[in-house]
């Protein structure tokens, strides 16, 4: 993905993520995207209820996802505890477990992505092929309809160049980080099944351990289905590999996190009014 983007910046040559941030557009929409998280985080309610809205967050972000993997279910059934799907089901676990998460995600993502998956997917797949990349012969889900998915071999080659990214600091925005992860592991689907929520939660977890989002306010996953449409022609342009595409992905990306911040204020308001 990263070679056909030239290197605009002399940063660009130590680190690697240097180059996509400094690519057109990418900026600014950080810029504005970071405006709008510091205004929630700066919201006067989360001074007592920073975990109600955490929760909500959570939940509604859970929704979100699945719904993009194609399992609609309404807040209030969730609420009252009727899931029956498995990708919700899955979709709640994983959102339920993201704090604990945080701390090792840089550490031992790949630990995390198998967690992740194994938290996602089961009530869905094998005992044997949770946690674990897909093998050779195994169905790849394609709810987005991106395309056929790299083979098992150059999808393991491809997750260990973003392990090796994830484990170098890098000093580029969360922001960019963040959209890089979601990007690149939804081009390789990695598990087969699930990839879609394991993806959305991994570059939330990404804005959380970087910093743009410490408490777990933002459901960034929700900011991708209020721009559903949007989604799957940004990820074949990330895919693409061409340096327009993954620029347009980043800006994607912070859009999709702004509108989740947005529903966060909402609630925030919700709450201030009692």
């Amino acid at each position: 993905m990263l070679g056909p983007v030239s290197e605009t910046t002399s940063a660009a040559q130590t680190d690697p993520l240097a180059r996509i941030a400094a690519l057109p557009g990418v900026a600014e929409a950080v810029e504005e995207t970071r405006t709008l998280v510091d205004r929630l985080l700066g919201h006067r309610i989360l001074r007592r209820r920073s975990s109600d809205v955490s929760m909500e967050s959570s939940l509604r972000g859970a929704c979100a996802s699945a719904a993009l993997e194609g399992a609609e279910v309404s807040m209030d059934e969730i609420r009252a505890g009727h899931v029956y799907d498995t990708r919700i089901k899955g979709a709640l676990r994983v959102g339920g477990e993201l704090g604990p998460l945080v701390e090792t995600w840089p550490r031992a993502p790949r630990q995390v992505l198998a967690r992740l998956h194994t938290l996602a997917a089961a009530d869905a797949v094998s005992a044997d092929a949770l946690g674990r990349p897909r093998m050779a012969g195994e169905r790849v889900e394609d709810p987005l309809e991106l395309g056929e998915a790299p083979a098992p071999e150059a999808a393991l080659a491809r997750l260990e160049g973003l392990y090796a990214l994830l484990g170098a600091r890098t000093s580029v925005p969360a922001l960019v980080t963040s959209a890089l992860v979601h990007g690149e592991l939804m081009a390789i689907r990695p598990f087969g099944w699930g990839d879609g929520i394991v993806a959305r939660a991994a570059e939330r977890l990404t804005l959380i351990e970087r910093g743009l989002d410490p408490k777990s306010l933002v459901p960034s996953e929700l900011g991708h289905r209020t721009l559903s449409e949007e989604y799957a022609p940004a990820l074949r342009g990330y895919m693409s590999g061409s340096a327009e595409g993954v620029a347009e992905w980043v800006v994607y990306c912070c859009r999709a996190v702004r509108a989740g911040a947005q529903d966060s204020l909402a609630t925030c308001e919700a709450l201030k009014r009692g």
